[in-house]
């Protein structure tokens, strides 16, 4: 059984990821300072896999506390690593945090993988790598543009310096995931995005739905898409968690072609906001209090993924439409709701 450390474990993708790895025969400790991540997420991980996880609340960016993790597991095959600050609003508001923060801590992560024979590593980017891309639907072949927000310019970053890396150490093998835009919650309402006051557009949807906040402002409604809104590729992140199991497999069993690949984690279906807000409001019975605002700072257009080097490479395929997507989300939002209720007597 093969020994892997996920970093942001007690994070949404992370939690997901460490389900799935667990399920498909994998070791898993994770590391998460809990800045973002919550204990909550490891116990409802704990729930679904029956088994105790254990969790380092250690900060990255320190690499005296990260080094104590690695040789503490002197037996680790692999890392997946997710722990960054991933709000586009936030990393325009503090560029500085976000480039010390999400450098840092790969660059802490990298070093201890070197110095500790730890070969194989998966990186959690993004499809924000791409900026206002001219090619649609987007391969991993296209331009890296000019990137439109601190946010996507430490994943940029981040995959420059993987790729750096890898090539000095040729026994080290790099695979460099880019996310579009993961929805959803497990299917048994136990994990989801546990962040109150996240800005991504499905808890924002939800939280409106559940009556946690008065409305929702859809941001742009004169872009040149189908009706104004941005355009994004929303994939379920249990269908995102199941392809680091895929990765780590890939470069495990030798099948890379080169040891640093770069794969586009998406459907290929482009969905406009409004789009997203009628599946929500279809899935759910409920109608929706949004209106209609000014452009954000940081938003790219429109993107959605070419994914057919996943499909074909690692054997990936998705499992959730836009309707399951938005039903796990909700039901997920209703747990939280549930939870939080006081017990009668």
């Amino acid at each position: 059984m093969s020994k892997i450390l996920v970093t942001g474990g007690c994070g949404y993708i992370g939690g997901h990821t460490i389900v799935d790895l667990i399920q498909n025969g994998f070791d898993v400790i994770s590391v998460d300072d809990l800045s973002r991540g919550s204990m909550k997420m490891l116990h409802g991980i704990e729930k679904i896999v029956g088994r105790p996880i254990k969790n380092y609340k250690v900060d990255l960016c320190d690499l005296d506390d990260t080094e104590a993790i690695f040789i503490e597991n002197p037996d680790l095959e692999g890392v997946i690593h997710f722990a960054a600050f991933k709000s586009v609003p936030e990393s325009v508001e503090q560029p500085l945090m976000y480039f010390k923060n999400n450098l840092n801590s790969l660059i802490n992560i990298l070093q201890c993988a070197e110095d500790f024979d730890v070969d194989n590593f998966v990186f959690s980017s993004s499809c924000s790598v791409y900026g206002n891309t001219s090619q649609l639907p987007v391969s991993e072949e296209a331009p890296l543009a000019e990137p439109e927000s601190p946010y996507a310019r430490t994943k940029q970053m981040g995959e420059a310096i993987c790729r750096d890396f890898t090539n000095l150490h040729k026994d080290f093998n790099t695979i460099l995931l880019r996310y579009f835009n993961p929805v959803g919650a497990h299917p048994s309402a136990l994990i989801g995005e546990f962040q109150d006051l996240s800005e991504s557009v499905v808890p924002v949807i939800t939280k409106t739905a559940i009556g946690a906040r008065k409305e929702m402002n859809v941001f742009g409604t004169d872009y040149d898409t189908r009706d104004g809104s941005c355009v994004r590729d929303y994939i379920h992140v249990s269908d995102i968690a199941h392809a680091h199991t895929k990765a780590l497999q890939y470069i495990i069993e030798d099948r890379n072609k080169s040891n640093c690949e770069v794969f586009n984690l998406g459907t290929g279906n482009g969905v406009t906001v409004l789009e997203l807000i009628a599946a929500f409001e279809k899935v759910s019975g409920q109608k929706l209090n949004y209106k209609l605002g000014p452009r954000r700072a940081g938003d790219v257009i429109e993107v959605y993924a070419n994914n057919n080097k996943a499909r074909k490479l690692l054997g990936w395929e998705t499992k959730y439409d836009l309707d399951a997507m938005m039903d796990t989300a909700w039901r997920w939002e209703q747990a939280v709701a549930a939870s939080k209720k006081p017990v009668a007597g």
